[in-house]
């Protein structure tokens, strides 16, 4: 028995038919789609690594079924950048050298722009740590990730006054 799903991943719809229901969105993006940005961490959601947003909202992708989220908007690491022209939270990670080896590096900025998205980060640096809580660095760049976040939620809320204005 097939099970018919359809996501709109990074703009593009997309009809899938999954043989499994246990298929998680993290193993769909990654096997079905190659949508490899989204990282396997722990598989228990845990860590962070596999952070996606799922319409709007940040979610670990590896405990979400796939078949769950028919219908949904689901943003990777893949869909953040403007084709040349990177988003805020990927040029302030860059700047302030927000990663060391990288491999958490797409899970703590799909939770960073959720996390500014959602209107949670503020001004506060403790704030923003207790807002990316759910997203572990091994290496330790907790400092830049900080930075990085403070430094974007201002970027787009100065664009987004003045596209207001």
């Amino acid at each position: 028995m097939n099970f018919p799903i359809s996501l709109t991943v990074n703009g593009v719809r997309r009809d899938i038919e999954l043989s499994d229901p246990r298929v998680t969105l993290l193993d769909l993006l990654r096997e079905r789609l190659q949508l490899t940005g989204t990282k396997k961490g722990c598989d228990r959601g845990q860590c962070g690594a596999c952070t996606v947003l799922v319409n709007g909202q940040r979610i670990n992708s590896c405990m979400a079924l796939a078949v769950s989220h028919d219908g949904a908007e689901v943003m990777t690491i893949e869909g953040v950048a403007r084709g040349d022209q990177l988003h805020p939270v990927q040029a302030a990670f860059i700047a302030h050298d927000g990663m060391q080896c990288g491999f958490c590096t797409p899970g703590q900025i799909m939770s960073a722009i959720g996390l500014i998205e959602e209107g949670q980060a503020g001004d506060d640096p403790e704030r923003v740590r207790e807002g990316m809580s759910g997203n572990l660095c091994r290496c330790g760049a907790y400092a830049g990730i900080t930075d990085a976040v403070l430094e974007a939620q201002k970027v787009l809320a100065n664009s987004d006054q003045r596209r207001s204005a």
